[in-house]
């Protein structure tokens, strides 16, 4: 009997997670050089394909700080669902405008040579739910 509960306790707060909106935090890690470019796409370019997608941006962050304020673009993006930002990732990448934007921003090489992605869930305090 115990472990049913337990097993129905987890499973619940699981589902209050789930219910919410999921934030991801994305870290971009730019080329020698190349971070005012990356930035550029994402200005004119990028954001208005997250925007028809239904992807919205909370904020975008260069650090002010050492050597990374040179190479690195921060953002978090606010979906409805882990499910949600996992279709609209599939739909981003399959779509042809942003295929044809890659073509010609990164035809002198990547704009980006890492991207860190982690999926957040706001807590109960948080001003962002």
């Amino acid at each position: 009997m115990l472990k049913k509960l337990l097993a129905l306790a987890v499973l619940a707060a699981g589902l209050s997670f789930a219910q919410g909106p999921v934030y991801e935090l994305r870290t971009y890690t730019a080329p020698e050089g190349k971070l005012d470019a990356l930035i550029a796409r994402f200005r004119d370019r990028t954001i208005p394909i997250f925007n028809r997608l239904h992807m919205e941006s909370v904020g975008y962050w260069v650090p002010s700080d050492g050597p990374q304020a040179k190479n690195t673009l921060i953002y978090i993006l606010k979906h409805p669902s882990r499910a949600e930002a996992d279709k609209n990732w599939r739909a981003f990448l399959a779509d042809e405008e942003w295929k044809k934007v890659v073509a010609e921003t990164e035809k002198d090489g990547p704009l980006a040579t890492k991207v860190d992605r982690v999926y957040m869930d706001a807590t109960a305090f948080s001003k962002l739910k």
